[in-house]
């Protein structure tokens, strides 16, 4: 997200060639929504939350000018998370502000350089509905894959999944046609 979010603000003067992403989180709202799930909350949200706020709470010393920790510490999802903790932290208005400034998706359109972006459309922390592949489709220098599995950066391979998974094999093929063709995406 922070990688797309960037090159949609910077375009073409980046000093990167190229960029591949996995699993992106497109549009956080739906990201957000996808996780308070129940079942998606009691398998993700509910743990990263926990660790979220162990890892802030480590250094809370630093934040308790700032932000009401405690009430960072009650927080029981990744949204309530960002709402007392992150936005705070990084001088948003509101949680809206800060998803919608987070989100990707409405940058895409601007990226200057060739970017390779795989996603899953079974993947819990990006909803297929939120893939932005009209906006793709109109951005010569993005390849959006879609699979119909891989989940939340697995893309495990074959019935005993080992060693290389599909998408090791794709940042591979893609770094070799960046390095050996590279120059003649730049002249087009």
């Amino acid at each position: 997200m922070l990688l797309l979010n960037y090159l949609g603000k910077i375009g073409t003067k980046t000093p990167l060639k190229a960029a591949a992403t996995f699993s992106v989180g497109w549009n956080t709202f739906a990201c957000s929504e996808s996780l308070e799930k129940p079942l998606n909350w009691l398998l993700f949200n509910y743990y990263l939350t926990t660790c979220l706020q162990s890892s802030v709470n480590k250094h809370r010393h630093m934040f308790v000018k700032q932000i009401d920790m405690d009430h960072v510490m009650k927080a029981k999802s990744i949204r309530e998370f960002d709402k007392r903790f992150t936005s705070v932290m990084f001088g948003y208005q509101t949680i809206d502000d800060y998803y919608t400034d987070a989100s990707p998706n409405h940058r895409l359109k601007s990226v200057g350089i060739p970017v390779l972006c795989l996603n899953s459309v079974d993947d819990v922390f990006s909803p297929s509905h939120a893939i932005p592949i009209e906006t793709a489709k109109q951005n010569p220098n993005v390849a959006l894959v879609l699979t119909s599995y891989g989940g939340h950066i697995g893309f495990l391979e074959g019935i005993w999944p080992r060693q290389s998974t599909y998408m090791d094999r794709v940042f591979k093929q893609f770094v070799q046609a960046m390095v050996e063709h590279g120059h003649e995406l730049s002249n087009m």
